[in-house]
């Protein structure tokens, strides 16, 4: 059983998927989850302002790696690239400190952060997002539009999953891009009081409005016949709208929201204050200060796109990053993956 460890550090949190492949039916092979975590660090804190990450945003995401570490060497994961793989995304890019988390990195878990592009950041959340959809219940139909809203940047990318939909010479991915506009960067640029003042969201509206302008030169966002969102900002919208006492990933996983009640999240949030929205059951303590502009974009992203909802996925950039850990060790790379056997 080949066992694998994928590491997403983001501009908001830092995330864990360990995961081991395993054969199924038709000789097609599935992913099974053994640990999936998630840290709020916050490392891209200020480095819109900046430019630098600081000394504590650092250290969080150091104490973070090393207790990642201590479940990596507890599920059996080899040290190495051939097993672990971590991609660092939108806050790394640019920064001027950049070596000293690079450093700090290999020292804890034995790899260096690759620093992806955002068409590559991408392409392996639509290889997350759309490894099992084919086969799903709930009918959803390609192309689809994967929606990928960050703490610092938003993914696009469309395409279809199964082979026989793709013309000769075609890859699954017809298009992708990456704009710099997500939950942490919008806040920390507009939405300075609390609540934000009418003026403030303004602003962060037009900047999401000109964003998706940006991303509609590459990706066209409304030949999607389906509008799947991952990442923490989706699916706690999607566990607002589904009033679930407390965040249930199982039941958050492949949840339908429509349009209406997305925007009407969004004109909530953004009328809270701080103490209102972390009074909600779904809410992680660390997307308190930042939700209300992730669900700005959501909203703005919907709106665009003419979808008349989204469908909320737990499974993402991390499930990509280990499904091209697990194909690449046991040279199954035409192998059709049929998405996690467990959560």
């Amino acid at each position: 059983m080949t066992t694998v460890a994928a590491v997403d550090c983001g501009t908001n949190s830092i995330r864990l998927l360990i995961s081991a492949l395993i054969g199924m039916e038709d000789e097609e092979v599935g992913l099974v989850d053994l640990e999936r975590r998630m840290e709020v660090v916050r490392l891209g804190q200020g480095v819109d302002r900046t430019g630098e990450f600081t000394p504590e945003a650092l250290e969080r995401t150091f104490a973070a790696l090393r207790g990642y570490a201590d479940l990596m060497r507890e599920n059996g994961v080899e040290p190495g690239p051939e097993s672990v793989r971590m991609v660092a995304t939108s806050a790394t890019r640019d920064v001027r400190n950049r070596d000293e988390f690079v450093e700090g990195v290999r020292g804890i878990i034995g790899v260096e952060p690759e620093v992806v592009t955002g068409d590559e950041e991408a392409e392996l959340s639509f290889v997350g997002a759309t490894a099992e959809l084919e086969d799903d219940d709930a009918g959803f139909a390609p192309p689809f539009l994967i929606v990928d809203i960050g703490g610092g940047s938003t993914e696009f990318v469309l395409g279809r999953p199964d082979p026989g939909d793709i013309p000769d010479g075609e890859g699954a991915v017809r298009a992708a891009r990456s704009v710099d506009v997500g939950c942490v960067r919008l806040a920390e640029r507009h939405l300075a009081a609390d609540p934000p003042t009418a003026e403030q969201i303004a602003a962060a509206t037009a900047d999401v409005d000109a964003a998706l302008d940006e991303a509609a030169e590459s990706v066209a966002l409304k030949e999607a016949a389906s509008l799947v969102c991952v990442a923490g900002t989706a699916t706690t919208v999607a566990g607002i709208a589904m009033e679930l006492p407390e965040y249930d990933a199982e039941r958050i996983h492949h949840s339908w929201v429509p349009a209406a009640r997305v925007h009407e999240i969004a004109e909530e949030l953004l009328a809270m204050d701080h103490d209102q929205r972390a009074a909600i059951g779904v809410m992680h303590p660390g997307r308190v200060d930042v939700i209300g502009a992730g669900a700005l974009v959501l909203s703005r992203v919907v709106a665009r796109t003419g979808a008349s909802g989204f469908v909320a996925s737990e499974h993402d950039i991390l499930d990509g990053i280990a499904w091209g850990l697990c194909l690449d060790d046991t040279d199954e790379a035409d192998e059709t993956p049929q998405g996690a056997a467990g959560e």
